[in-house]
């Protein structure tokens, strides 16, 4: 196999890219070293929470360029994700909102967090203008404590927020413990369902919105979410907790089925280790795979490997940081002279703005500022220029550089590809 493109990371801006060429009739191959970052994510797309202190409510206005993306490109990749989850094999689940407006939604320890465009079973918990909220959590969940959620509510927003707890008994087709993934599974059947909306009669008042931990199902989200606020009379929301994360999962396996339909090739285990270039261009990506080396001819590459937490950064011994894959160029990393932490944990550590430089092709610079290869794109957590923990931007950053890199890559090669209509996924049916 000869792809077209070899994607490097199947975290959301690799996925991004890799389906948006797909669709259109390129050849895509992904090469991942393991499942990415998306079932560790909450699910959510947060395009811009902060700028500085300020919390933003209008993420669009407020991005200008994001690491040279511009806010177009960003509104244009955010309503194109939409749609494909919407269409996708979880249908009729979908995610709601706009890169113009972010709703403020409750987090698991009861803090208030901006985002722009969310699943459809979170979006209830929108805590703008106040809200009247039972929090309600599982015996034996270790990872979601509803008295905690509520306090924290009430006391982050100055009491804006009026919330309660209680605790009710896991559904009976719980297998284990009910650990997030666990519940899930057992929410996947109709019975599980039916068994929460059991325990939990009674308990909602009236203008109340039930808050639960993310566990509505991994494979029928919208009819278990449907079957709740129906039975129960309320609105209903669930709130991402500690990874593993279910809405993360979905958007991950949502994206990789799409991908597969639409023809694109996703392998798990390669670790791509160099690239064969001539001048400024890569022929060939070389990756670790069991029993040995195995090399993939390309005609173009999307480096989607992340930052430091994925392992696509990497700071050795003498502190020297390395981008692991391609060997590219690290810029904004401190001199040996220099500080590299601050003394606060949340401060603004100088490290934080290490990462690959790019140009306005997305393709990676040399310490001189020249592209280092033309036929090479950096996209997602790897580029320099963002604090997205303090901003509240890394899945709007994945998501807008991973659509424009597609677009990129689309331009150049105009009238190559065969656009191809992606067929449609099967149904997920439930169980009882």
């Amino acid at each position: 196999m000869r792809p077209d493109v070899v994607v490097v990371g199947s975290g959301t801006s690799g996925l991004v890219a890799a389906l948006r060429l797909a669709e259109e009739g390129a050849s895509v191959l992904v090469l991942a070293k393991g499942a990415g970052s998306l079932r560790l994510a909450p699910g959510t797309i947060d395009l811009l929470g902060y700028a500085g202190a300020e919390r933003v409510s209008d993420p669009l206005r407020a991005i200008g360029e994001l690491n040279g993306l511009g806010a177009d490109t960003v509104a244009r990749s955010v309503r194109w994700l939409a749609e494909r989850v919407s269409a996708g094999p979880l249908a009729p689940y979908a995610y709601v909102g706009s890169a113009d407006e972010n709703l403020v939604l409750p987090t698991a320890i009861g803090v208030p967090r901006p985002s722009a465009l969310v699943p459809e079973t979170m979006a209830a918990g929108d805590l703008r203008g106040g809200a009247q909220l039972l929090v309600a959590g599982f015996i034996g969940m270790k990872d979601f404590h509803p008295s905690l959620v509520a306090e924290n509510l009430i006391r982050t927003t100055a009491g804006s927020v009026r919330a309660r707890s209680v605790l009710v008994e896991p559904p009976s087709t719980l297998v284990g413990e009910p650990g997030p993934l666990a519940l899930a599974h057992a929410l996947d059947r109709v019975r599980g369902a039916e068994d929460v909306a059991t325990r939990l009669a009674g308990e909602v008042r009236d203008g109340e919105t039930l808050v639960l931990p993310a566990v509505l199902s991994l494979r029928r989200p919208h009819a278990t979410w449907a079957l709740l606020r129906e039975r129960l009379e309320c609105e209903v929301c669930e709130v991402p907790t500690l990874p593993p994360s279910v809405p993360g999962s979905r958007l991950f396996d949502t994206l990789r089925l799409l991908l597969r339909d639409a023809g694109g090739q996703l392998v798990t285990g390669p670790v791509v280790t160099r690239v064969r270039a001539s001048d400024r261009h890569v022929d060939q990506v070389q990756a670790r795979v069991s029993g040995g080396e195995r090399q993939y001819p390309t005609r173009w590459v999307v480096l989607a490997t992340g930052g430091v937490a994925a392992g696509g950064l990497e700071l050795d011994a003498d502190w020297r940081m390395h981008e692991t894959a391609l060997g590219l160029h690290v810029s904004g990393v401190p001199q040996p002279s220099e500080p590299r932490f601050s003394p606060g944990y949340l401060d603004e550590h100088p490290l934080n703005s290490a990462g690959i430089a790019v140009d306005e092709g997305l393709r990676p610079l040399d310490p001189d500022g020249a592209p280092r290869y033309d036929n090479v794109l950096v996209v997602g957590a790897a580029l320099t220029g963002a604090t997205p923990w303090r901003e509240k931007s890394g899945e709007g950053i994945a998501l807008a550089s991973g659509f424009r890199a597609a677009e990129l890559i689309l331009e150049a090669e105009a009238g190559r590809f065969t656009r191809t209509r992606p067929s449609a996924s099967p149904a997920v049916e439930a169980t009882a």
